[in-house]
């Protein structure tokens, strides 16, 4: 085997071990793209630039060819685009998937440093990208902020106090809401309304559970949270 069999098989194994690392801490997190995804995206980029650098060896055109590998990158980061935009899932008014798009895209780039060679910058890269999807998964969890969540909650109608009595009494306890939509459901005996809310406290489901089933006349709810 000539020696630049085993420096292409390098490059392969390297970006195949890069992208599988960064695709494990995915699927811990229990999302659709994870380990398998995140490795042959890596590795695919890797080959296609493989393509680029070793262009001497499959077309013998002299000192006609001009080699010009930031094209095929171009090229990748276009290509990865659409995949990253597949796993990005609208629920509700809720976004999911963004971080996991990020993380295919930054696995492209990764893939990309193997595959031309520059091996540290790869190494550095995926330590990094490690490093942000779950150091500073905690990191936010320490962090105050505020959480989201979608609301639905429906009503008898002739239990229902209407919309300004629902944004005092959740004003009361301490949540803030946004987004209120208020409709008339099932021939008008029920009344729905979809709402934002956002608070504080971190066991907001927990809390807005146990306060909607006190509301009087509620005949179901809906709490979703909002993350990544």
């Amino acid at each position: 085997m000539e020696q630049y069999h085993w420096a292409m098989a390098g490059h392969l194994l390297g970006a195949l071990l890069a992208g599988g690392l960064i695709g494990l801490e995915r699927s811990y997190q229990g999302r659709a793209a994870g380990f398998r995804t995140h490795a042959l995206v890596c590795m695919a980029s890797s080959m296609l630039m493989l393509v680029t650098l070793y262009q001497a060896v499959w077309f013998a055109g002299g000192d006609t060819v001009r080699i010009d590998p930031t094209r095929m990158a171009q090229g990748v980061m276009t290509g990865i685009g659409f995949l990253g935009a597949g796993v990005i899932m609208k629920d509700g008014v809720s976004v999911r998937g963004l971080t996991t798009a990020a993380s295919i895209w930054t696995t492209a780039a990764v893939g990309i440093l193997v595959g031309v060679g520059l091996y540290s910058a790869a190494i550095m890269a995926t330590v990094a990208t490690i490093g942000v999807l779950s150091l500073f998964r905690w990191l936010e969890r320490m962090m105050p902020t505020m959480s989201y969540a979608d609301v639905v909650v429906s009503f008898e109608a002739a239990q229902d106090a209407g919309p300004q009595a629902m944004t005092e009494r959740l004003i009361a306890a301490k949540f803030l809401l946004s987004n209120l939509a208020y409709a008339l459901i099932d021939k008008g005996t029920q009344v729905e309304y979809r709402m934002v809310i956002r608070s504080k406290q971190n066991d907001l489901v927990d809390t807005l559970s146990k306060l909607l089933k006190k509301e009087i006349g509620m005949t179901a709810f809906v709490i979703t949270p909002r993350g990544d």
